[in-house]
C-alpha cells in the first residue's frame, strides 16, 4: 500500500483477529490500514481474504466513493467485533453471548453463495481421500455485486472464530501499549507477545534495564 509506513500485521493466526489488527500503533503513531477503499482492497489482497479476480471485478464496477463507503463500514465492523472479542477473550464463550452476535448474523444473511460443478484437482482429491478417478467436484462461489460484499469473507472469518475456536486462547499482546490480538496456538499456550520482533524484544530490553538498575543500586548500598 503506497504511502503507508509499514505493511499490515498478520500475526493473529486467525483472519478475524488479523482484521482487528488492521489498525495499530506498534511504534507509537497509529496506523490505519483501512483508511480508504483502496486501502481496504489492498489489505484484503495481502490477507488472501478475497480472490484477486473478485477484487478486480469490484474495483472495476465501483466508484471511489462507493469503495470508501465500504472501507468505512469495514472499520465499523472491526470496532464492533473488537468490543465483542475484548469482552469475551480468555474464557469459553457462553450461549448467552449469541444475542450479541445479532449484527454479525444480519451481515451474513446478505451473502449470496452458490455451488458450481468444477473440474476436480488431484491435490484436492488427495486431501479429502476421494476417488482420484472422479472428474468433477463441488466448489462454492460468491456473487460480488457491490463493494459491501467484500466484507462477507471477513464476517465468515468472525463466525469461524466464534464457532470453531476456543476463546480461552484468544489474547491481546502483553506489551504495555500494544493493541494486537492473536489466538495462542503455541505449545503449552504460553504465547505472550504479538511478535518477538516488536513487543517481545521491548520486554526483554526493559527487563535488562531493570536488572541493570537493580545491580547498580545494590553496588551503591
Amino acid at each position: 500500500m503506497a504511502g503507508l509506513p509499514s505493511p499490515p500485521f498478520f500475526i493473529g493466526d486467525d483472519l478475524a483477529l488479523d482484521f482487528l489488527n488492521s489498525v495499530a500503533a506498534p511504534w507509537g503513531d497509529q496506523i490505519e490500514w483501512l483508511g480508504t477503499g483502496g486501502d481496504l482492497i489492498a489489505w484484503l489482497e495481502q490477507a488472501h481474504a478475497v480472490p484477486a479476480s473478485a477484487l478486480a471485478h469490484v474495483r472495476k464496477l465501483s466508484s471511489p466513493r462507493a469503495l470508501d463507503a465500504a472501507a468505512s463500514q469495514a472499520r465499523e465492523l472491526r470496532e464492533w467485533f473488537r468490543t465483542f472479542v475484548r469482552d469475551h477473550a480468555g474464557r469459553p464463550l457462553e450461549p448467552r453471548a449469541l444475542r450479541e452476535l445479532a449484527p454479525l448474523n444480519a451481515l451474513l444473511e446478505r451473502d449470496e453463495i452458490y455451488r458450481q460443478i468444477k473440474a476436480a484437482h488431484v491435490g484436492d482429491k488427495a486431501k479429502s481421500n476421494l476417488d482420484a478417478d472422479l472428474a468433477f467436484d463441488w466448489q462454492n462461489e460468491r456473487r460480488w455485486r457491490s463493494p459491501n460484499t467484500l466484507l462477507l469473507p471477513i464476517a465468515e472469518a468472525m463466525g469461524d472464530l466464534v464457532c470453531q475456536k476456543d476463546f480461552t486462547f484468544v489474547r491481546r499482546c502483553e506489551g504495555a501499549t500494544c493493541t494486537l490480538w492473536f489466538v495462542d496456538v503455541s505449545k503449552g499456550h504460553a504465547r505472550r507477545w504479538c511478535s518477538m520482533a516488536v513487543c517481545g524484544n521491548r520486554a526483554k530490553a526493559a527487563a535488562h534495564r531493570a536488572r541493570a538498575r537493580q545491580d547498580s543500586t545494590n553496588r551503591v548500598e
